[in-house]
């Protein structure tokens, strides 16, 4: 693979910005796409699809719905896009129902997941990164070479996006998602023992930083737009992190069961333990969070193979109100893109995912 110069990056990502915004359609708010996704001629198995996607899952039952009692409308809460590790299938969900699917084929860990603005999806499943149409075909696909994984992309602009390859040694490779081109690329050294254990999440942020997770190594680094350190939280075996609209950084510590809201010195002003959710919505554990743009927190879980819920939302105030355990249509849900908040993906830090 061709290595470029990754130091013009803040004039090539200040392009991309400025045409994205140039380009952009009229939308608010991804949820104005989802007609893309509905319309007749959109195949029921599109030709790049794999059904063969595992199972028989155990999780998996027809009457396992959110109860009707529980906080929050159910699956009818938020028009949005998921994905989960051990379930090889991306879900649409508006209006209570999954209203496209697009199913991946046997593998590991779909981790990261984005809806761009003219409707295609960006997404990461381990051994392999794709782009895909509202009509079922993938026009960007990178596949690992034996014993790398990626569990992190970003898009960046109308047509640049970054990922995370775990490897020894591991690289951050900015690319065109249209053409495949690489753009640049830059080793990271990780001590972790195994590539699994590297990390799971690298995010580009409104400040022109970059900010990335080392689960063995038990910290989160900020880096500046030439990859020199300027920041570090030590916290305990980091899932994700972002950066959250208010400067704040959103981590979540999946074996701590606790997602924490860290200011730029470090100290904690927000936090919730899973253990103060009320018992019978008590999430099993916790990868990633999202932050709304009305401040409420959306907590994100395997949810312990069909025995607890899938997401929680909580206020700043740690109110629950909604819940989501819905095991009939989809499994694990490790990422969620909320369709309906304003703002669009290819812009860092429009929306707090």
């Amino acid at each position: 693979m061709i290595r470029h110069s990754y130091r013009p990056l803040c004039l090539i990502v200040l392009a991309a910005l400025i045409a994205s915004c140039s380009s952009a359609p009229k939308v608010k708010s991804l949820d104005q796409l989802l007609p893309l996704f509905t319309s007749a001629d959109i195949p029921e198995v599109g030709a790049d699809e794999d059904l063969d996607i595992g199972g028989p899952f155990s999780w998996m039952d027809s009457t396992k719905v959110t109860p009707a009692e529980w906080p929050g409308e159910g699956l009818a809460q938020h028009p949005m896009l998921l994905v989960g590790e051990g379930y090889n299938r991306i879900c649409i969900v508006d209006g209570g129902e999954v209203v496209w699917k697009f199913d991946c084929g046997r593998g590991w860990e779909l981790d990261d997941i984005w809806m761009l603005q003219n409707g295609e999806i960006l997404f990461s499943r381990q051994a392999w990164a794709a782009k895909v149409t509202p009509d079922k075909r993938i026009t960007w696909r990178y596949d690992c070479a034996p014993g790398e994984e990626i569990h992190t992309l970003q898009p960046i602009g109308d047509d640049r996006a970054i990922m995370l390859v775990n490897a020894f040694p591991a690289r951050v490779v900015m690319f065109n998602h249209n053409t495949g081109e690489v753009i640049w690329e830059k080793e990271i050294e990780f001590n972790a023992e195994r590539v699994h254990g590297q990390s799971r999440r690298l995010r580009y942020t409104c400040d022109g930083t970059y900010l990335l997770s080392y689960i063995s190594e038990n910290k989160v680094v900020e880096f500046d737009s030439e990859w020199n350190p300027i920041r570090q939280f030590d916290v305990h075996c980091p899932w994700s992190a972002l950066r959250l609209s208010n400067g704040n950084t959103l981590i979540t510590l999946e074996k701590e069961r606790r997602t924490v809201e860290l200011d730029k010195d470090g100290n904690t002003v927000w936090e919730i333990s899973l253990d103060e959710l009320p018992e019978p919505y008590r999430l099993a554990g916790s990868q990633t969070a999202t932050r709304l743009n009305n401040g409420n927190t959306i907590l994100c879980s395997r949810g312990d193979n069909g025995r607890a819920p899938q997401m929680v939302e909580v206020t700043k105030d740690k109110e629950v109100v909604w819940v989501l355990s819905d095991w009939r249509y989809f499994g694990p849900v490790t990422s969620v893109q909320i369709l309906s908040e304003e703002g669009l993906s290819e812009v860092p830090g429009a929306l707090g995912k």
